[in-house]
């Protein structure tokens, strides 16, 4: 698979190329929402009578918000429904849950854990106790350069016959993908498997894969969990692995180490080919930052691993850009290990069901603070009224400065702390507001949407909407989608148009296209930049990036 197919890379010149022929809105939100003011006996009520009716759905989001509003009885009923939860999960040994349950409870108030059978250590331990690629049975060791082969696969999927103009032909995707443990478990990309998991996929898939050492014989396989944000995939077949890899660390890489990539490149397999570490934070992930190496890559080798000489996985393979010789791309191996429980959650809970790893977030948009050129936190641009930020009292202005117990210092320690605590759970935040004052809150972590931009744009109003999508900071103007641009962001697709502070814009239309992945606004400006010459242009933007946490 080749880079641009992959549907979470940024790319502005992948905007010009869209035209859009879905619904187009000029729709303001019917309603904003507002904090209330828990103080007043109404309001209180109001939002007590709503915890009721989430108790049953979502009973963490229940018990966080009876913290909110700081009401005893609602928050012990509300506890009292978790513990049950946890103590439910705990008993059937999904401990994956259990764990999250368990930290929600610890977060509001370390009472409700103080006489339980276990603790948050003991629920790691259990919880990864069997994981493949993270219980470390079975890895088979430092060998020979050329005997790490025998531990990939190439992944056959086959869609049968595809008709083009009359005639058939085979309809197969070819990737790469190599064992993590001696019973058949198997990684590889999200997208070399897609077409089994996407519900908008049309027809009949399955699922092969073939051993280095036999290559003629396909043997069935399963697919166990998925996530295709980070673009990876947990697969079973039913062998003995020849070769099981140790799970490293890309964090003991740096640019020009020298690493060596296993796959089958349009089909050939046992193919081993060596580069350097090119790069460490390419951005073309809208969850975290991947690595770039200079190994030749081709499509087929999606899925396979990049190990260092000592055979262990620093990274998996996930896209090359065929038209670019030697700029190819590699998921950190960090991210394979926090993402393993989750991908192996449905089997470790008994579900026969493959399982898609859902992602959390805060419901706010930011970026990295610098403080005379260093890292200094995590300062929140814009927050999403009625979202989890909002509810907690946060504003825009506030650094966030620890999550979890993490120190956070940039984007990318929120990214990896966000991988590591999944939706629906609760986890303590550390933050310096507006005034400078260090304060602390517990916040609840929401299921991250697959286009987070198209949420914002739904939840507010465009003045305010168009920071996070556009990056420009925008104030009303006399009548009616009439605007002056109060600040532009650096880098954004605002900045990179030429927008400046003091521009004057006219909102004539907005588009999305079909997936409602990208905007598209038809905008009337007068640019500062130009001399305030009238412009029309379209300006648009995809609707999720890193920047929303």
């Amino acid at each position: 698979m080749t880079l641009m197919k992959n549907k979470k890379c940024i790319f502005s010149a992948f905007f010009a190329a869209l035209i859009f022929a879905s619904c187009s809105t000029l729709k303001e939100p019917e309603e904003i929402y507002e904090l209330p003011d828990y103080t007043e006996e109404d309001a209180k009520n109001a939002e007590i009578a709503r915890i009721e009716d989430l108790l049953e759905k979502n009973p963490v989001q229940a018990m966080w918000r009876a913290t909110l509003i700081q009401d005893e009885p609602t928050l012990k009923k509300t506890s009292d429904k978790v513990l049950a939860e946890f103590n439910k999960d705990l008993n059937a040994k999904n401990y994956f849950s259990a764990k999250k349950l368990y930290k929600s409870l610890r977060t509001v108030s370390p009472d409700f854990v103080s006489g339980l059978s276990v603790d948050e250590k003991e629920l790691e331990r259990l919880c990864n106790e069997n994981v493949p690629g993270l219980s470390k049975k079975n890895v088979t060791g430092k060998q020979k350069v050329s005997s790490y082969i025998n531990g990939t696969v190439t992944v056959w999927v086959d869609k049968g016959v595809k008709v083009e103009r009359g005639v058939g032909y085979a309809d197969r995707v070819i990737g790469s993908g190599f064992f993590i443990s001696s019973d058949g478990y198997i990684v590889t990309n999200h997208h070399v498997i897609s077409d089994l998991v996407d519900k908008r996929s049309e027809g009949y898939s399955r699922l092969f894969i073939k051993l280095a050492e036999d290559s003629d014989t396909r043997i069935p396989a399963k697919v166990i969990g998925w996530d295709s944000d980070i673009d990876l995939a947990l697969l079973k077949a039913e062998v003995t692995a020849p070769y099981v890899f140790n799970l490293g660390s890309s964090e003991d890489l740096d640019v020009g180490d020298k690493i060596y990539a296993i796959g089958s490149p349009v089909g050939l397999e046992r193919t081993l080919t060596s580069g350097i570490v090119s790069a460490v934070d390419r951005k073309l992930f809208s969850l975290g930052s991947v690595m770039q190496i200079d190994a030749a890559v081709n499509s087929g080798n999606s899925g396979g691993p990049c190990i260092d000489e000592n055979g262990n996985v620093q990274a998996i393979v996930f896209a090359g850009m065929l038209q670019y010789e030697g700029l190819n791309f590699a998921i950190p191996v960090e991210y394979l290990k926090a993402e393993l429980p989750a991908l192996y959650a449905g089997v470790a809970s008994g579900e026969s069901v493959a399982e898609k790893v859902e992602h959390s977030w805060l419901c706010a948009f930011g970026h990295t603070k610098k403080d005379l050129g260093k890292d200094s936190g995590l300062e929140m641009q814009y927050i999403m009224p009625g979202g989890s930020a909002c509810r907690a009292g946060l504003k825009a202005g506030d650094v966030i400065t620890e999550f979890d117990g993490q120190k956070i210092s940039s984007l990318e320690d929120m990214q990896n702390a966000l991988l590591k605590n999944p939706a629906k759970s609760i986890v303590s935040l550390k933050y310096v507001d507006g005034e400078g004052a260090e304060k602390s809150c517990s916040i609840y972590l929401a299921l991250r949407p697959e286009n987070p931009g198209y949420l914002v744009y739904n939840s507010d109003i465009w003045a305010n909407s168009f920071l996070p999508i556009y990056g420009m900071k925008l104030s009303q103007e006399g009548g009616s989608k009439k605007y002056s641009v109060e600040s532009v962001i650096r880098g954004s697709v605002a900045d990179e148009s030429g927008f400046s502070e003091n521009d004057f814009i006219q909102i004539r239309n907005i588009q999305f296209n079909k997936e409602k992945s990208v905007i598209s606004s038809e905008i009337y400006a007068k640019n500062r930049k130009k001399g305030y010459l009238d412009v029309g242009l379209m300006l648009s933007a995809m609707l999720d990036s890193p920047y929303y946490f």
